[in-house]
């Protein structure tokens, strides 16, 4: 399967096109800007089989052609989720999910609740914490992404442990830990579940969470 993507923007100079899959790399100003979003498309085409090629003109425009393999077989209404049934269920338990990115914000929290957890999501960083501080959320985890603007999770993590200390965090990223650790982003020894990830990586990385706070 082939799939391109082009706009007629301003495209691109050599050095940009050089570094633009890079974890980070971004040409906004500071704060505006992850520099994830291409890495991330990047990696999941890569952990796919595919390739993604760029071809970029200054002053004509991007085009970016993604290429997949084909799978055999006929696509079901979903997917088999044994390992998911398997992992232990949230019966009430109190997930705060920080995320940016509507969809898999609306998704993390889908897969929680299906499994029992009593969910809350926040659309910042700056939300969770104040849902923290307030005592409006007593959360028994916090799920967060890595990067978002403003905070980062780790920073996030810190904040809300101040308050409320022995909360078990698990991190979601498009990159391994490996990478986000090379670039400072997150401690070495965390939790972290990397995007995209199934229904029973979220279940079991949370279960795992709650077994460090038990212990």
């Amino acid at each position: 399967m082939r799939l391109t993507v082009t706009d007629t923007g301003h495209g691109m100079a050599p050095d940009v096109k050089a570094r633009v899959f890079e974890p980070f790399f971004s040409t906004k100003p500071k704060g505006e800007g992850t520099g994830l979003g291409l890495a991330t498309v990047h990696a999941i085409v890569s952990q796919n089989g595919g390739r993604i090629d760029l071809y970029s003109e200054e002053g004509k425009g991007t085009a970016f052609h993604i290429s997949l393999p084909g799978v055999a077989g006929e696509a079901g209404p979903h997917l088999a989720h044994d390992d998911a049934q398997e992992a232990p269920r949230g019966d009430g338990i109190t997930v705060l999910v920080a995320e940016d990115e509507p969809g898999v914000r609306e998704m993390t929290s889908r897969i929680l609740g299906a499994h029992g957890y009593r969910v809350v999501q926040a659309t910042t960083p700056a939300e969770a914490l104040e849902l923290c501080q307030s005592g409006e959320v007593r959360p028994d985890v916090l799920v967060t992404d890595v990067v978002m603007p403003g905070m980062s999770g780790q920073e996030l993590a810190e904040s809300v442990a101040a308050h409320l200390p022995g909360v078990p965090v698990v991190y979601m990223s498009g990159y391994s830990h490996d990478v986000i650790a090379h670039q400072g982003a997150l401690d070495s020894g965390v939790l972290l579940v990397e995007k995209p990830f199934t229904e029973a990586a979220l279940l079991h990385t949370v279960g795992a969470a709650l077994k460090q706070r038990e212990g």
